[in-house]
């Protein structure tokens, strides 16, 4: 069966590509090549699949070529584009620079505003205590006083009721008895004298005592007036700054808890105040006070926390965004990978500054990173400033906001100078432009 079936295709082969012979002659000899129906059947076939390929990869090249003279030209339109979005991103971020120094500028004023107001609030508070007591004083002599001009009051009554009632015969058995009547009217005169003098001191007493309420009704108004500018102070001062941590996904209490934990002496002019040495419960005022130390205390706080967290930028002159935090496609393989940072270009040796206090704990060649510092902040925030031309500071160097810490420059895996900003929080990176975003309306 099979063989009649070998037949029957070598028959249908034989029709289409009948058997030849390829006669090779030399000068001594002749011989000859049998070509079968099934090897030029394969010869075609292998030539038909060679000619195939050859149009299909000319096929592909071309289209590629085409494809990537499109893609070349939607490049540069992009380019331009991109160019010009971090051209109006680059102004916008100037903007901003400008916009938070005026916020830093009016926040070191209301903070000298409120460290003024505090002086004058403890000087009023003590300049009141002290007319207090005053007040005390000249009530308790005053009262003295009334007592005693009553007291005068009644002699005097008394004096004139037997001096009316028997003058007469005071006169006749003094002068029986020889006594003189110039000096019973000396003595009458006298204790008119005192009375007058002891009504007219009463009376100044009372004019006294009058115009120390209305000083002390004015100070009451003056330190009323003092508490408002304080009080709409802390309010303008503070909740930026709780606003700011907030948006950082700091939470404010937690920080302060732990800011004070660090910072826990006391004493100095935040000091609550007590004037009473009796016990006695403190008046309303003293209670407003108290509230506003508070309110103070707290702002110093956040102050020395803002200090400790990342919210200044890296790059003080002039620079621009090359590349945001997040998924992007990779400058070196094309592929799609994470960006675990933030990039700032402008040219080489730019000065890199600390964005808060800390400690460095690496300063040297890192992998990929190039010339690396890392910098360990509280609060579990760490800092990496990548592809450093130079590097200025040393391991277990204790940093300050803008301190200068090292030139940027294209040192690592890089296309171009720039900086690579990275901050991480418990060992996980985060966005830094959430610090620094958080504090544009601050400082």
């Amino acid at each position: 069966m099979r063989t009649r079936l070998a037949i029957k295709i070598h028959g249908l082969l034989e029709q289409q590509f009948p058997e030849r012979r390829v006669f090779l002659k030399s000068d001594t000899d002749t011989r000859f090549i049998r070509l079968r129906s099934e090897t030029q059947l394969i010869a075609f076939a292998g030539a038909a699949v060679l000619v195939a390929w050859t149009i299909i990869a000319t096929a592909v090249l071309l289209m590629d070529s085409i494809g990537a003279g499109n893609f070349r030209e939607q490049a540069k339109r992009d380019q331009v584009t991109y160019q010009a979005r971090l051209n109006e991103l680059s102004g916008q971020r100037d903007l901003r620079a400008t916009e938070a120094l005026a916020a830093q500028e009016r926040f070191n004023a209301a903070l000298d505003q409120i460290s003024v107001m505090q002086s004058q609030l403890l000087a009023s508070e003590t300049r009141r205590h002290e007319l207090e007591t005053g007040i005390e004083v000249i009530q308790t002599t005053l009262r003295g006083t009334m007592k005693e001009r009553e007291a005068a009051r009644q002699a005097l009554a008394a004096l004139q009721s037997e001096a009316s009632g028997d003058a007469a015969d005071r006169l006749i058995a003094a002068k029986e008895a020889g006594a003189p009547v110039d000096f019973l009217a000396d003595a009458l005169a006298r204790t008119a004298a005192e009375r007058d003098q002891v009504v007219a001191d009463a009376q100044q007493a009372l004019l006294h005592a009058d115009e120390l309420a209305l000083e002390i009704a004015l100070m009451k108004e003056n330190n009323d007036q003092i508490f408002r500018q304080l009080e709409e102070a802390m309010t303008v001062s503070v909740e930026p700054l709780d606003k700011m941590f907030r948006s950082a996904g700091m939470p404010p209490q937690r920080i302060l808890d732990q800011v004070r934990r660090g910072y826990s002496g006391q004493g100095g002019p935040l000091t609550p105040l007590s004037f009473s040495s009796r016990g006695e419960e403190l008046s309303p005022d003293f209670i407003r006070a108290n509230r506003i130390l508070e309110q103070m205390d707290t702002l110093n706080l956040y102050r020395i926390a803002a200090e400790k967290a990342p919210f200044a930028m890296p790059v003080k002159g002039a620079f621009r965004f090359t590349s945001d935090y997040g998924f992007r496609r990779d400058p070196k393989t094309g592929g799609r990978r994470m960006h675990k940072g933030v990039d700032f270009a402008a040219p080489s040796g730019t000065d890199l500054f600390a964005t808060a206090d800390g400690v460095v704990i690496h300063a040297g060649w890192q992998s990929g990173y190039g010339r690396l510092v890392k910098i360990q902040h509280d609060f579990g925030i760490e800092t990496r400033f990548a592809h450093l031309s130079k590097i200025r500071v040393k391991v277990g160097q204790r940093v300050s906001r803008g301190d200068h810490i090292g030139d940027m420059g294209a040192s690592g895996r890089v296309t171009g100078v720039h900086l690579h900003y990275e901050v991480r929080v418990g060992g996980k990176a985060v966005n830094p432009m959430i610090y620094i975003k958080a504090a544009k309306d601050v400082f």
